[in-house]
């Protein structure tokens, strides 16, 4: 499984074309330094050579790694802690992300994308947890392909159960990012009737905006937000908005 692993990656970013990265790199480690300790690290990935370029210190407070372990062992010893029923999931979020980065997503936009999609991963006790990624785009090679990433990890109790799901946004002409692709990869589940649209929705309401400033935000009318709304309620057989929320809270992989 690990060798498949591997030919995906390096056939799907086998035009590296050596990116500069080193003021990427600085800026991120002059953050780190004022950074709290909290749930979540983040790293530069490099998905060419397999590596990281650098690693946050809040990586030993969430996972117990010593850093110099998971930068001399790269992606392959990340991979090799992953659980094993989440791999072949994992592998296809990958893969649609990209097949959709290269197929549907303009050579202009890619820089405005942000990925994010989840898996279950063994810490240093040995014990699995559940860790959310987003990683954003940093350079690209000559093909226009993202190979240079940050990426921000978020590390989750491990009795939450969480369907391996995966999505992309593109930030618009508003700074709201809007949400152009979602797939559950474990299973079909009544959210996937939920539209695109819907899903940015629902995800401002949660953050308390009213359907004036929904509207605004993604460049739609008021009365259409109205329409959306309805239109959840009835997809997922609730009454409320405040009952969406609390379906939320127990259901993050709604959007």
């Amino acid at each position: 499984m690990f060798e498949k692993i591997k030919d995906t990656y390096q056939e799907i970013f086998k035009s590296y074309d050596d990116p500069s990265i080193e003021k990427h790199i600085k800026k991120i480690i002059e953050i780190d330094t004022y950074l709290p300790y909290s749930s979540t690290f983040f790293c530069i990935t490099n998905t060419q050579d397999l590596t990281f370029e650098y690693i946050s210190k809040n990586m030993k407070a969430c996972l117990g790694y010593d850093v110099n372990t998971l930068k001399n062992g790269g992606m392959r010893y990340f991979w090799s802690r992953m659980h094993p029923d989440d791999i072949e999931h994992w592998l296809k979020a990958l893969n649609g992300l990209m097949d959709f980065t290269l197929g549907e997503i303009k050579i202009e936009d890619r820089a405005k994308v942000t990925y994010t999609w989840n898996y279950r991963l063994k810490n240093e006790k040995d014990e699995y947890v559940n860790v959310v990624q987003n990683t954003t785009p940093l350079e690209f090679d000559t093909e226009d392909k993202p190979i240079i990433g940050l990426a921000h990890y978020t590390v989750l109790h491990p009795d939450l159960n969480m369907q391996v799901c995966a999505s992309a946004k593109l930030l618009n002409e508003q700074n709201e990012y809007e949400t152009i692709y979602f797939s559950n990869f474990s299973q079909k589940l009544l959210s996937n009737s939920i539209s695109n649209r819907e899903r940015d929705i629902i995800r401002l309401l949660v953050l308390n905006h009213s359907s004036k400033s929904i509207a605004d935000k993604l460049n739609i009318s008021p009365n259409t937000v109205d329409t959306h709304r309805r239109n959840i309620l009835k997809k997922l057989n609730i009454s409320s908005t405040g009952e969406l929320i609390g379906m939320l809270k127990m259901n993050q992989n709604l959007i």
